[in-house]
């Protein structure tokens, strides 16, 4: 373990904790039926505010060896809303930055070549950078050249040092997962050619702290972001912010474009200036968190613990890493919680960390038919309840746990809140 003493991007020591969810394990250490009964490791997850640059950051950090090894079991290709979603992004960038067969467009954190397949097939040169074995080895698979390494200044100038020079650099979910991010951020300034561009794409911290989305803190993700953080970030870097956009996926997020060229558009100074007039550059935004956090804990143990009582059956959707940091935080284990299904092959036929769930085919739901189905993976709730229909028909519920425990059909998201059902 890591432990914070100054902020990893200015070095201030103007330190403030602000939420704390206790001791958890790797959100993504799933485990091998065998090692059941084992001590897993836990360690403190908690996350502070830097009054200098505004940084919100976890305050212990895992190596990422440990993190993102080669039993990592994230594929991106699982999800076909993602697919469509990176493939929209792609196509768009080929068509906005006139991208052919003399370009480069690299990703950093390509897992499994889901995005950077689609600009492969268009004839577009492409490399993928990722140190997780068994994601990079399926990339490769598929004909996404792949290097299987940590991304950062270092192998940046290597590449460049090759003559490889980026038209576009792509970092989709990765920018909150780097300890190192000065050096990190750096990489793409050697990267990039003089014209081009890197889109970035992470959870976006206003979204995070107005739906009390705390399911998304955990080990992997370092850093949660404010446009304001990340300007003095890039800047020492020789990197403008230029174009921002916001996004419904994964609960609310940024997707970013920097340049070696300033040219702040209208639409990213706007937003700016809407954090400051929130207040999310300074302590007092973020002083009711940690007890609205609290909150959705004790609702959601209160509705499951109720059900519970009534003799209902309670399966969870979505071995996600989100779904570790709520059930451990929430100490929903197996006597609260059947198991917990995913269409991630990889997953399947594990146990969520620290809480001895078994991880089942989505199948599974078709034979077994629990009562209700909590939503771990709620930033795909949508697409999963469409799926799920037969499910909600034959008179199954969904339970989505934030902002605010819900029960729903499916059909109204708000339709049935904790009261209702729980005594």
């Amino acid at each position: 373990m890591s432990q914070l003493h100054q902020c990893r991007s200015c070095g201030s020591t103007d330190l403030t904790s602000i939420l704390d969810l206790g001791m958890q394990p790797i959100a993504n250490a799933l485990v091998e039926p065998e090692r059941i009964g084992e001590t897993e490791p836990r360690f403190p997850l908690a996350v502070a505010f830097c009054g200098a640059c505004t940084l919100v950051q976890v305050t212990e950090t895992i190596p990422p060896a440990e993190l993102f090894g080669r039993d990592y079991p994230y594929y991106s290709s699982v999800s076909p809303f993602l697919l469509a979603h990176s493939r929209d992004h792609a196509l768009r960038l080929i068509g906005d930055r006139r991208l052919g067969p003399d370009s480069l467009v690299v990703e950093v954190a390509s897992n499994d070549g889901y995005l950077l397949r689609n600009f492969a097939a268009a004839g577009i040169p492409v490399l993928g950078i990722d140190p997780a074995a068994g994601p990079a080895a399926a990339a490769r698979a598929i004909g996404v050249p792949t290097v299987g390494d940590f991304f950062g200044a270092d192998l940046a100038r290597r590449l460049a040092a090759e003559g490889k020079q980026a038209d576009v650099i792509l970092a989709n979910n990765v920018l909150a997962h780097v300890e190192g991010i000065n050096g990190f951020v750096e990489g793409f300034a050697l990267l990039l050619k003089d014209e081009g561009i890197a889109e970035f794409e992470f959870p976006y911290l206003l979204d995070l702290v107005e739906s009390c989305a705390f399911d998304t803190i955990y080990h992997e993700h370092v850093f949660y972001y404010s446009l304001t953080a990340l300007e003095p970030l890039f800047g020492r870097h020789g990197l403008h912010l230029n174009e921002v956009e916001r996004l419904d996926i994964h609960g609310g997020s940024l997707r970013l474009t920097v340049s070696r060229r300033p040219g702040a558009s209208p639409r990213l100074a706007a937003l700016m200036a809407e954090e400051r007039r929130l207040g999310m550059d300074r302590l007092p935004f973020y002083a009711d968190f940690a007890g609205r956090v609290a909150r959705v804990r004790e609702d959601l143990r209160a509705l499951v613990g109720g059900l519970r009582s009534q003799g209902a059956r309670i399966a969870a959707y979505g071995a996600a890493a989100k779904g570790a940091t709520l059930l451990n935080y929430a100490g929903l284990d197996h006597t609260a919680l059947d198991y917990v299904v995913d269409r991630n092959p990889h997953k399947v036929g594990r146990h969520m960390p620290g809480l001895g769930l078994p991880i089942r085919p989505v199948e599974a739901l078709e034979s077994d038919r629990p009562d209700y189905l909590l939503i771990l993976a709620w930033n795909f709730g949508r697409e999963i309840m469409a799926q799920q229909r037969a499910f909600a028909e034959a008179g199954g519920r969904f339970i989505l746990p934030v902002p605010t425990p819900t029960v729903t059909d499916g059909a109204a998201p708000a339709a049935v809140k904790i009261g209702a059902l729980a005594g």
